[in-house]
């Protein structure tokens, strides 16, 4: 195991990451060595172990598994700025999709996301794009069992004030209070999970407010695949943008059916400042916190 003093993301299914992962793939099962491993490392965890690190396996040749260890490690920090992932103000976000050509962009609002751990109620971007008036957007899925509890009861049809997200303190951001109308609600919604199971939303609604739609769920889940909205009966095809709290598993689904992928640089949980988040048992330098941890 080498230890690359990083700490970051590297997004495989695009450049240059996919190429070096191709790379790794076939260095396996040749010349002596067995398995190659790039584990990125979780950045949101606080402990001493947290970064990325590679891991390569060799048929009983200990100095052949860390000399290419060691040089992988060179190489993807060589590729350190190659590699980093631009992320959009929350208006930049918006100003691309109005932007761009005809079809869906996809935006990740990539610091609620729940898989990361965080509450998926945050309100920042559906805000802003009430705000400005944005039509033909969806945002989902937002967490707020209260708020489908209220859109059961009222019934599909149904509309009246509904307070939407921000229910988990300030990392949220304020509820927002808004006149939807109910369009649709689904006991137990699902959406196409990793691994091909099915991930579980609960009961679901569906409501719009003057041009944007919004996906309501009881259960904290990040978004996977397209289906979380159209098994609302939400379509996608005739929207110009999509908000998906997710920070890269929903990519497999959503890239074949936009025309971009951009990601959101929003308040909330799990955002991508590594270089300032507060760990507390980390000893050893990483980059980006310093610019060279080798030193």
């Amino acid at each position: 195991m080498h230890d690359c003093h990083m700490i970051g993301m590297w997004r495989t299914p695009v450049q240059p990451v996919r190429a070096f992962v191709d790379r790794m793939a076939a260095l396996e099962g040749k010349d002596g060595i067995l398995s190659v491993s790039f584990g990125h490392g979780f950045p949101w965890s606080d402990v001493a172990e947290v970064g990325a690190k590679f891991v390569v396996v060799a048929d009983g040749d200990k100095a052949k598994a860390e000399a290419l260890a060691a040089q992988l490690a060179r190489e993807i920090w060589d590729l350190r700025e190659k590699t980093l992932t631009p992320h959009d103000t929350i208006d930049e976000a918006i100003d691309f999709a109005l932007a761009a050509p005809p079809g869906l962009v996809t935006l990740g609002d990539v610091a609620d996301n729940a898989g990361g751990g965080a509450p998926s109620d945050s309100t920042f971007v559906l805000r802003r794009l009430v705000e400005r008036g944005i039509k033909g957007a969806v945002v989902g899925c937002i967490w707020d069992p209260i708020a489908v509890a209220f859109c059961a009861e009222a019934g599909v049809g149904a509309t009246f004030d509904l307070r939407i997200g921000g229910k988990s303190g300030k990392v949220s951001g304020a509820p927002i209070d808004l006149r939807v109308t109910v369009r649709n609600i689904v006991e137990r919604h699902t959406q196409g999970g990793l691994g091909g199971g099915r991930a579980q939303y609960g009961r679901s609604a569906w409501v719009h407010v003057d041009g944007i739609d919004i996906i309501l769920t009881s259960l904290r889940q990040q978004i996977f695949n397209p289906d979380a909205f159209t098994g609302m009966g939400c379509t996608l095809a005739d929207k110009r943008m999509v908000v998906v709290k997710s920070m890269q598993h929903f990519y497999a689904g959503f890239a074949p059916i936009s025309v971009a992928v951009r990601y959101i640089a929003a308040p909330g949980t799990v955002g991508a400042e590594f270089a300032t988040l507060p760990y507390t048992k980390i000893t050893r330098p990483y980059w980006p916190n310093v610019e060279n941890p080798f030193t």
